[in-house]
């Protein structure tokens, strides 16, 4: 179990594969942890440096009091990256996590060289929807909107099976400061214009079951940063880490190879 401790939070994270390999950090989805990856980070290619963290009121990172603004969350991924002296990283954020990326491209380019926005958007929703999110949490939980969030997160047959009861014990289970403090973050954030202005390599991954960042909204945030490249996995939702492990990390691993972001 590795942490790191700054003034304001704590980050739990976790470093796979080869030490001096070429750097790759996933940042994960709201109301999961770093085992987000799990399925994928063992079918990725040899030789690379693999960094997982759980952001700040997830998993096992600490849960300041709520609200969180993005500019905290892009601030906690800078750190850790000038504290693990990572440089020129491909970073995978999924929702969330991928506004993270873009926030992060947009401010720190020293350290990462190219982006996969996989099930993301510059803009997710309208504020009043997260606001609403928000205080029907704090009014019953996590639990009491469960259902409807797992709906968008995985197709119907992944719901049938023994694997979805553990994804619904993990979204529940989250902080509950943590999980309204990043909706505060996503209900704040529109990088529109930000990310319009980035001139990097982009892979953009949707999920065509994904009810939360439907394909034509992913689409559209990829279309942004010239020379990108849109991927669609079928028969998958918000997570297709998940569902389709194995499609998700051929893509992944094929963006990295035209990037030439392999052994060093």
């Amino acid at each position: 179990m590795q942490m790191v401790e700054f003034e304001d939070v704590a980050l739990h994270y976790r470093i796979d594969g080869d030490p001096q390999g070429a750097p790759v950090v996933f940042a994960n989805s709201l109301g999961t942890d770093l085992r987000l990856w799990d399925k994928v980070v063992p079918l990725l290619p040899a030789g690379l440096k693999l960094i997982r963290y759980d952001k700040r009121g997830h998993g096992l990172s600490s849960a300041p009091p709520a609200p969180y603004a993005m500019g905290a969350l892009v601030r906690d991924a800078e750190r850790l990256l000038d504290h693990l002296d990572i440089r020129d990283c491909v970073f995978v954020g999924l929702s969330i996590g991928g506004m993270i990326a873009q926030g992060l491209a947009v401010k720190r380019l020293d350290l990462v060289r190219a982006v996969v926005l996989s099930n993301t958007a510059a803009k997710i929703g309208q504020p009043a929807m997260w606001e609403n999110r928000i205080a029907a949490v704090r009014a019953g939980g996590i639990e009491a909107l469960a259902d409807g969030i797992l709906e968008r997160w995985f197709s119907r047959p992944f719901r049938d099976t023994p694997e979805f009861t553990g994804w619904r014990h993990m979204l529940t289970r989250q902080p509950l400061e943590g999980y309204t403090g990043c909706c505060a973050a996503i209900a704040g954030t529109d990088f529109y214009t930000p990310t319009s202005g980035l001139r990097l390599p982009c892979l953009g991954i949707a999920g065509s079951e994904d009810g939360s960042t439907p394909p034509d909204l992913v689409r559209e945030t990829v279309n942004l940063i010239p020379g990108s490249r849109f991927e669609l996995i079928r028969r998958a939702g918000h997570l297709p880490c998940v569902e389709q492990p194995a499609g998700y990390a051929r893509i992944l691993s094929d963006f990295l190879h035209e990037i030439g972001h392999m052994a060093r």
